[in-house]
């Protein structure tokens, strides 16, 4: 392509650019005048809308019904305020929409849509007053309408609560006087509502309708609730206080202390919060009466649990004085026998200052039981506490009394164990005696021809050993935990000794067996021969460990396996 057609393209190109944009600016513009015209008709809607035809007709209906001075000043107010809405308001409502007009012809977008904004303000200022002055008017113009459906639910209300009471007139006995006296006040509230509507004194029938919708509100209180108070406060809560004065009274004799209970003073503040009740009730005010006769109730209920609650206090404290008494007599019996027999245990064991001391602190554990124990059996005597004060005085005690006497039994545990180890040793002693003429025995009962060499080392060392142990057994005081080592001692070595002499013999007796059953091969077998050579010269030298080895290997060699068979010979 020549230069030429390409300048021609890029022409076209721009033309083409230009042309979309122009395009899309135009759409753009079209869409935002469009915008603004809709924003523009709607303000002129709302505008037309503040005063309508319903406040109008509404304020022509109360021109209709004024009969006296008070209504003739209100309508007055309200055609003057009208008359502001429409002829001040209004018109300056209407001068910005021409301000906005004048801006969308220009195209001044920006100045456009501040006025707007303003101008919507204004409109919703307008509108709320128009719509409050309209709701003011409908009061009074939809006020016989309402007024008439409000005061026929209430005379319905009113026919139910009359025919309750004239149906159970016993049961309001102690307020007939002043139900029947408001029952008149309704009658003649209600006579007042009819003149009143009448005579179209709108102004005073909202007052009278409020009166009668408060005052047969509460007489549908005091129908429902006034039985309930009066059961409760004439039968009920006095029965309860009979019955609660009985009881205490009774238990009072019985060596109850219920003086944390303040009984007398509670019943007291209880009748005379009845009498406030009841003083109250006369008006016909009820509030909050069922809730403080009810809790007045609740209190009394409650008192039988305490009422239950000394009984078995008493029977728990009771148990303890006898229990407490008997177990601290026992310790106290054994901590004197004890402290007693202390110095022939000191002789008898070497007993370190700290078992000595904790005697003593058991004795003075004891004392504080028995002082703490002799001072609530005084409090019992004396009555200066309640039985659940003095059973949880009783447990603490029981607890501390408890506590000495598991360190008396780990202490007596524990000095027993004394002549328990002693007698134990003494009884090993012999046992080991035994065991070590039995390691003597074993060499006895098989000829060997040499005492292995370990065998008298380890003699002396056991026997040296229980020279030590009789030693120990023999001292006055005994350490326990001395004789204890040497007893171990002594025992260890000595089972050494009757282990080397049982091996020794046994393995003396497998050699000589295995020499004499490969005697059998010697004539046929060099090698046989040779080994059993050597499994006797073993074998007189006291070896036998290697001559049962030497001979068990010279067989082998002719019979495979004769080491299990020849363990199952000697078996």
């Amino acid at each position: 392509m020549s230069r030429t057609t390409f300048i021609l393209i890029g022409i076209l190109y721009y033309i083409f650019t230009i042309a979309i944009i122009i395009v899309v600016l135009n759409f753009i513009n079209k869409k935002e005048e469009k915008k603004y015209k809709n924003e523009i008709s709607t303000l002129e809607r709302d505008k037309n809308l503040i005063v309508g035809a319903s406040i109008l007709s509404e304020l022509n209906k109360v021109g209709a019904l004024i009969n006296n001075e008070v209504m003739q000043k209100k309508y007055d107010d309200w055609c003057s305020r009208l008359k502001e809405i429409k002829e001040v308001e209004v018109p300056k409502i209407t001068d910005g929409l021409i301000e906005i007009e004048e801006a969308f012809q220009d195209k001044d977008y920006k100045t456009l849509k501040a006025k707007i904004a303003s101008l919507e303000l204004e409109i919703a200022y307008v509108k709320t007053k128009s719509n409050f002055l309209l709701d003011e008017i409908k009061e009074i113009t939809l006020s016989e309408e309402k007024n008439r459906e409000t005061i026929t639910k209430l005379k319905a209300d009113y026919r139910a609560i009359l025919s309750k009471y004239n149906s159970h007139k016993e049961e309001y006995s102690e307020v007939s006087t002043p139900l029947e006296l408001q029952f008149e006040n309704v009658d003649k509230l209600f006579s007042a509502f009819e003149k009143t509507m009448e005579n179209n004194e709108y102004t005073e029938v909202g007052k009278i309708v409020k009166a009668i919708g408060d005052t047969v509100g509460n007489m549908k209180m005091v129908i429902e609730e006034a039985p309930s108070i009066i059961i409760m406060g004439k039968k009920l809560i006095p029965n309860k206080i009979l019955d609660i004065t009985k009881i205490s009274n009774k238990m009072i004799k019985e060596g109850y202390n219920l003086e944390y209970l303040n009984i007398d003073y509670n019943i007291a503040e209880a009748n005379k919060k009845i009498e406030d009740v009841f003083g109250r009730l006369n008006v016909l005010n009820l509030e909050d009466s069922v809730f403080e006769l009810k809790t007045i109730l609740d209190y009394f209920d409650s008192l039988y649990h305490n009422f239950d609650k000394e009984r078995l206090a008493k029977k728990v404290f009771e148990d303890y004085k006898r229990s407490i008494l008997i177990k601290a007599t026992k310790l106290d019996k054994i901590s004197n026998d004890l402290n007693k027999r202390i110095d022939d245990l000191r002789y008898s064991y070497d007993l370190v200052d700290e078992d000595i001391k904790v005697l003593d602190d058991i004795k003075d554990k004891i004392g504080e039981v028995k002082d703490d124990y002799n001072r609530v059996i005084d409090m019992e005597r004396r009555k200066s506490f309640a039985y659940s004060r003095l059973s949880k005085e009783m447990e603490i005690i029981n607890v501390k009394l408890s506590k000495t006497e598991e360190k008396l039994d780990q202490t007596l545990r524990s000095l027993a164990s004394l002549k328990e180890d002693e007698k134990r040793a003494r009884e090993q002693l012999d046992e080991i005696k035994k065991i070590l003429h039995q390691a003597k025995s074993n060499l006895k009962s098989y000829k060997l021809p040499v005492t292995p060499k370990n065998f008298y080392v380890e003699l002396s060392e056991a026997s040296s050993a229980i020279g030590d142990m009789i030693k120990e057994l023999d001292k006055r005081p005994i350490s326990i935990k001395t004789l204890n080592t040497r007893v171990d001692t002594a025992r260890d070595l000595t089972f050494k000794v009757f282990n080397t002499t049982k091996e020794a013999v046994k393995t003396a007796k497998m050699a000589e067996m295995a020499i004499v059953y490969g005697n059998r091969y010697r004539a046929v077998h060099k090698d046989v021969e040779v080994g059993l050579i050597k499994a006797e010269n073993a074998f007189s030298k006291g070896n036998f460990k290697a001559s049962l080895e030497n001979a068990i290997n010279a067989i082998n060699i002719v019979e495979p396996g004769i080491h299990k068979r020849l363990i199952e010979e000697y078996k």
